[in-house]
């Protein structure tokens, strides 16, 4: 598969929550493994709080039509919304009061909220088999498209230390690193210890 292969569309296909949910857990269950962990109801949470209106989908085999096969999204957070909802009631309801309290801790440790101006990015996630093909790129072309027509100064982003190739593709679409954040008490309790935020500038057309 190529790049030429692969349709970038806003939004969420029908019928695609699951799958979203299953290429988000496998690219970030590990740090959100402790909060909304295991597997398997942490995939289940996700794909039921989804915000269809703040992804970038990536397809694969769509060839115009409506079918095709999701192979990467990204999210992104703007006005208030990201790509994952979920409040504490609903986290609550999942996971039960008493644990579903300790997790809503965790989960608020990892919010990032846009400033003005700002859209924020909640990563970008593709299919293992399908990396190293560009689609990465193809995501971000589009949320830099969206953030311009919202009128967006820029772009945030945050990546964890142990993603070093997250890193290389965001820095190879113009990011640049504005703040290192070490946090090794955090290792035991989200899984990383350090966290780089990352900024591009847009201009607004």
């Amino acid at each position: 598969m190529t790049t030429e292969s692969v349709e970038v569309r806003r939004g969420l296909p029908e019928g695609a929550a699951a799958r979203v949910a299953e290429l988000y857990w496998e690219a970030f269950g590990g740090k959100l493994g402790r909060a909304l962990g295991p597997a398997e109801a942490g995939r289940r949470f996700i794909a039921g709080h989804l915000h269809p209106d703040r992804a970038v989908t990536a397809l694969s085999g769509a060839e115009g039509g409506e079918g095709g096969r999701v192979v990467g999204v990204a999210g992104y957070q703007l006005a208030g919304r990201g790509l994952v909802g979920g409040d504490a009631a609903a986290v609550r309801a999942e996971y039960g009061r008493v644990r579903g309290l300790y997790r809503v801790l965790l989960l608020a440790l990892l919010e990032r909220t846009p400033a003005r101006g700002e859209l924020v990015m909640d990563g970008i996630a593709v299919d293992p088999a399908e990396r190293s093909r560009g689609i990465g790129g193809l995501l971000l072309t589009e949320i830099e498209a969206i953030a311009v027509e919202q009128r967006c100064r820029r772009i945030r982003l945050d990546v964890v230390a142990e993603n070093p190739r997250a890193r290389e593709l965001y820095e190879k679409h113009g990011f640049r690193a504005v703040r290192v954040q070490r946090t090794p008490w955090l290792r035991d309790v989200l899984g990383f210890g350090g966290v780089t935020t990352m900024h591009k500038e847009v201009a607004a057309r």
